[in-house]
């Protein structure tokens, strides 16, 4: 699918999740039906998704960390595809520099630091190091609920 002008505005206009594509419609100077059929096959090429996101640091007893993983094999993308279905994960990038994946990590009461690498990190292979890089502040971070 080609992401040109016109779908690019539109997903401008959905950063507000619940803009009615009525009012986006009139905005872009086009059909209502037309934003419609735009967004749903925006939607199906996974182009975009349209989801409910928390600001973490507003969610009591929540926490987000940065986690760099050094990795004893060079299957980056396997393994990060691994590292995504790990409880806790709520993305996952293959980057290059000092460590091979940036993991992004919520963090709950029950689920901290010590539960995610002692009862997740530990059951994967391939693992050299990791470093944690703890979120004190952040601005404009959002994230799903993933718990």
């Amino acid at each position: 699918m080609k992401v040109d002008d016109l779908n690019i505005s539109i997903v401008r206009h959905l950063r507000e999740g619940r803009k009615s594509y009525k009012i986006i419609a009139e905005d872009l100077g086009v059909s209502e039906n037309t934003v419609r059929s735009r967004v749903s096959k925006l939607e199906e090429e996974g182009v975009l998704e349209i989801v409910g996101l928390v600001d973490p640091e507003k969610v009591p007893r929540h926490r987000v960390v940065m986690v760099g993983v050094k990795l004893t094999t060079m299957d980056l993308v396997k393994k990060g595809e691994e590292f995504s279905r790990v409880r806790g994960v709520v993305s996952v990038s293959v980057v290059t520099g000092r460590f091979d994946l940036i993991l992004m990590v919520l963090l709950k009461e029950g689920f901290g630091l010590l539960e995610f690498y002692t009862e997740e990190v530990s059951r994967l292979e391939g693992v050299q190091s990791v470093e944690t890089f703890v979120v004190y502040k952040s601005y404009n971070l959002k994230v799903p609920y993933i718990f």
